[in-house]
């Protein structure tokens, strides 16, 4: 019996496990939304450190048909030099195109691989419980070597919360 019963109870301490952080993330998320929501007035956010970024090609608004669209990305460049992350402050901005304007859809965590490695020299940037993702030098921005995670909190994606691509994100044709 007791056989038994031993993995019934290792599995009901997982599953307690998993709710506690998937309510901690939560959590953490809505604090991220409570701080941002400041920069729903792109205004807001470029008179305050927050700039445009284009990829190598000059491109602003990011897409990836069909998989979807990320939107356009601003900036603040002192934030991605610090090599610590802040989930109340994040690198950069994302805004998708609606109806000829710009509306807060996202926030991105950025850092440059060198800049963490100088001091997390064994581990990668982990905000929310996800691991960011690694962007080598050939990515499209032409940028060194990079951390990065999204996270979709003012715009629901059913890629999931932290996708870089989100199918409900589309940027106008060129």
């Amino acid at each position: 019996m007791l056989k038994r019963i031993t993995p019934i109870l290792a599995v009901a301490a997982l599953v307690l496990l998993a709710t506690a952080a998937s309510a901690s993330a939560r959590a953490g998320l809505q604090d991220v939304r409570n701080s941002t929501a400041k920069f729903r007035q792109l205004s807001f956010a470029t008179h305050h450190g927050y700039g445009l970024l284009t990829d190598a090609a000059g491109i602003a608004c990011i897409d990836n048909p069909p998989v979807g669209g990320m939107g356009v990305h601003y900036v603040n460049g002192d934030l991605i030099g610090d090599p610590t992350e802040n989930p109340r402050k994040p690198e950069a901005l994302v805004y998708a195109p609606v109806n000829g304007g710009l509306r807060l859809v996202a926030v991105e965590y950025v850092v440059f691989q060198d800049a963490w490695k100088a001091v997390h020299p064994n581990r990668r940037p982990e905000l929310f419980g996800r691991k960011f993702e690694l962007l080598g030098a050939d990515n499209r921005y032409g940028l060194p070597p990079f951390y990065e995670l999204h996270a979709w909190i003012w715009k629901h994606n059913p890629r999931g919360t932290f996708d870089d691509w989100n199918p409900r994100v589309h940027c106008p044709a060129a």
